[in-house]
Protein backbone atom coordinates (compact mmCIF):
# COMPACT_ATOMS: atom_id res chain seq x y z
CA UNK A 1 0.00 0.00 0.00
CA UNK A 2 1.48 3.60 -1.04
CA UNK A 3 2.13 6.09 1.75
CA UNK A 4 -0.29 9.28 1.77
CA UNK A 5 1.46 13.18 1.44
CA UNK A 6 -0.40 14.79 4.13
CA UNK A 7 -2.59 16.49 1.79
CA UNK A 8 -4.00 13.19 0.69
CA UNK A 9 -4.27 11.98 4.23
CA UNK A 10 -6.51 14.75 4.86
CA UNK A 11 -8.96 14.53 2.43
CA UNK A 12 -8.54 10.51 3.36
CA UNK A 13 -9.75 11.40 6.79
CA UNK A 14 -12.63 13.93 5.12
CA UNK A 15 -13.87 10.68 2.96
CA UNK A 16 -13.69 8.08 6.07
CA UNK A 17 -15.82 10.63 7.92
CA UNK A 18 -18.22 11.24 5.14
CA UNK A 19 -18.34 7.83 3.83
CA UNK A 20 -18.65 9.56 0.42
CA UNK A 21 -19.25 13.02 -1.03
CA UNK A 22 -18.56 15.27 -3.95
CA UNK A 23 -15.42 17.51 -3.98
CA UNK A 24 -17.63 20.50 -2.65
CA UNK A 25 -19.12 18.66 0.22
CA UNK A 26 -15.21 17.84 1.09
CA UNK A 27 -14.25 21.30 0.52
CA UNK A 28 -17.35 22.47 2.79
CA UNK A 29 -15.27 20.24 5.72
CA UNK A 30 -12.38 22.10 5.43
CA UNK A 31 -11.11 24.71 7.79
CA UNK A 32 -10.68 28.25 6.64
CA UNK A 33 -8.84 29.60 4.40
CA UNK A 34 -10.54 26.42 2.31
CA UNK A 35 -8.54 24.82 -0.96
CA UNK A 36 -9.03 25.96 -4.15
CA UNK A 37 -11.98 23.21 -6.17
CA UNK A 38 -9.02 22.04 -8.53
CA UNK A 39 -6.36 21.59 -5.82
CA UNK A 40 -8.70 18.81 -4.41
CA UNK A 41 -9.83 17.38 -7.54
CA UNK A 42 -6.24 17.05 -8.24
CA UNK A 43 -5.91 15.10 -4.85
CA UNK A 44 -8.57 13.19 -5.45
CA UNK A 45 -7.34 12.14 -8.90
CA UNK A 46 -4.33 11.06 -6.92
CA UNK A 47 -6.12 9.36 -4.56
CA UNK A 48 -7.85 7.12 -7.58
CA UNK A 49 -4.25 6.70 -8.89
CA UNK A 50 -3.04 5.27 -5.63
CA UNK A 51 -6.51 3.37 -5.76
CA UNK A 52 -7.35 4.58 -2.16
CA UNK A 53 -10.58 6.27 -3.63
CA UNK A 54 -13.10 5.35 -6.62
CA UNK A 55 -15.99 6.92 -8.12
CA UNK A 56 -19.56 7.05 -9.40
CA UNK A 57 -20.70 9.37 -11.84
CA UNK A 58 -24.16 11.44 -10.27
CA UNK A 59 -26.03 13.87 -12.27
CA UNK A 60 -23.01 15.58 -13.97
CA UNK A 61 -20.67 15.45 -11.47
CA UNK A 62 -19.59 12.48 -9.45
CA UNK A 63 -19.61 11.25 -5.86
CA UNK A 64 -16.35 9.69 -4.21
CA UNK A 65 -16.34 6.67 -1.54
CA UNK A 66 -12.68 5.53 -0.15
CA UNK A 67 -12.15 2.18 -1.29
CA UNK A 68 -9.38 1.60 1.17
CA UNK A 69 -10.76 1.22 5.17
CA UNK A 70 -9.21 3.36 7.67
CA UNK A 71 -8.57 0.60 9.64
CA UNK A 72 -6.21 -0.72 7.06
CA UNK A 73 -3.97 2.31 6.42
CA UNK A 74 -3.99 2.75 10.13
CA UNK A 75 -2.64 -0.63 10.91
CA UNK A 76 0.06 -0.25 7.87
CA UNK A 77 1.09 3.30 9.01
CA UNK A 78 1.92 2.17 12.67
CA UNK A 79 3.37 -1.05 11.45
CA UNK A 80 6.03 0.99 9.12
CA UNK A 81 6.49 2.88 12.39
CA UNK A 82 7.37 0.65 14.45
CA UNK A 83 9.79 -0.98 11.98
CA UNK A 84 10.93 2.40 10.99
CA UNK A 85 11.86 4.35 14.10
CA UNK A 86 11.52 1.35 16.83
CA UNK A 87 13.70 -2.05 15.01
CA UNK A 88 10.28 -3.52 14.78
CA UNK A 89 9.66 -3.85 18.58
CA UNK A 90 6.34 -2.83 19.72
CA UNK A 91 7.82 -2.73 23.33
CA UNK A 92 10.22 -0.10 22.12
CA UNK A 93 7.10 1.89 20.48
CA UNK A 94 4.67 1.76 23.48
CA UNK A 95 7.95 2.62 25.86
CA UNK A 96 8.95 5.58 23.81
CA UNK A 97 4.64 7.08 23.67
CA UNK A 98 4.55 6.08 27.47
CA UNK A 99 7.67 8.44 28.19
CA UNK A 100 6.82 11.18 26.11
CA UNK A 101 3.85 11.50 26.79
CA UNK A 102 3.92 11.35 30.95
CA UNK A 103 1.12 8.49 31.56
CA UNK A 104 0.58 7.40 34.64
CA UNK A 105 -0.09 3.84 35.76
CA UNK A 106 -3.64 3.89 35.37
CA UNK A 107 -3.64 4.80 31.71
CA UNK A 108 -0.82 1.69 30.94
CA UNK A 109 -2.94 -1.05 32.76
CA UNK A 110 -5.74 0.19 30.08
CA UNK A 111 -3.99 -0.36 27.35
CA UNK A 112 -2.67 -3.88 28.61
CA UNK A 113 -6.16 -4.51 29.40
CA UNK A 114 -7.43 -3.92 25.75
CA UNK A 115 -4.16 -6.05 24.30
CA UNK A 116 -5.08 -8.89 26.99
CA UNK A 117 -8.61 -8.42 25.18
CA UNK A 118 -7.79 -8.50 21.79
CA UNK A 119 -5.49 -11.66 22.48
CA UNK A 120 -8.63 -13.41 23.82
CA UNK A 121 -10.05 -13.38 20.59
Amino acid sequence: MKQLTKAEEEVMQLLWRLEEANVASIIGQMSDPKPAYNTISTIIRILENKAFVSHRKEGKGYIYFPVVKKEEYSNQSLNKLMNNYFNGSFRNMVSFFVKKNDMDIKDLEKILTEIDKEEEK
